[in-house]
């Protein structure tokens, strides 16, 4: 099964993001072909902590007792979307993103809990490349790289509503099976956050 580990903002959240996010696309359609953009669908949009690829059955129940022990190890985190961007870069963009802020602007317990994730999955024989981590929502795909710094410099000042996050998701990938052969995304089990603050806690 392919899985990967994710929060999942409320539909408050993603209401408001869409929203603004047509906005966007209506502005700027008469100046680019909006067809270079394979838009994300809107029950797409999640923070991926780590994308853990193809899981076998035999590692899944020793991954479930180390996702829940990474979940119990952290606290509810207060986020927003805000702002957005362009991986690889903003000139040459293959990906736009949304971004993701720590309302208390401490970033370091959302990054130690995708490190604590990442390192449950390796422990239990997963092989998760780990990264400098950007928490983001992708928002689309382009078929080939463009300039999307006017999108970005019009969602640099986009601040969507705030949100407690209070659990991990382990979700499993359908390849082809969403709407206009997106994938489609299912949640097969989930774990609530219930430690106390500490952003030096890593999974052991």
């Amino acid at each position: 099964m392919r899985l990967f580990v994710a929060v999942v903002p409320p539909p408050a959240v993603l209401d408001d993001l869409a929203d603004e996010l047509a906005r966007l696309r209506e502005r700027f359609a008469p100046d680019g072909p909006d067809d270079n953009y394979r838009w994300s669908l809107r029950a797409q949009w999640h923070l991926t902590l780590a994308f853990l690829g193809e899981v076998p059955d035999s590692a899944r129940t020793d991954l479930h007792r180390r996702l829940g022990r990474a979940a119990g190890r952290y606290p509810p985190l207060r986020l927003r979307v805000a702002g957005g961007g362009g991986f690889g870069s903003v000139r040459r963009a293959r990906v736009l993103w949304a971004g993701i802020d720590s309302v208390d602007g401490d970033p370091r317990t959302l990054r130690a809990l995708a490190g604590s994730v990442s390192a449950a999955a390796r422990r239990c024989g997963l092989d998760v490349r780990e990264g400098r981590f950007k928490p983001h929502l992708t928002l689309a795909r382009l078929r080939e790289p463009a300039d999307v710094g006017q999108v970005t410099a019009a969602l640099a000042d986009y601040a969507g509503p705030e949100w407690v996050a209070d659990r991990l998701e382990l979700v499993a990938s359908h390849l082809g099976q969403g709407e206009g052969r997106h994938s489609r995304y299912e949640t097969v089990e989930d774990w609530p956050l219930t430690g106390r603050a500490d952003p030096t806690s890593a999974e052991r």
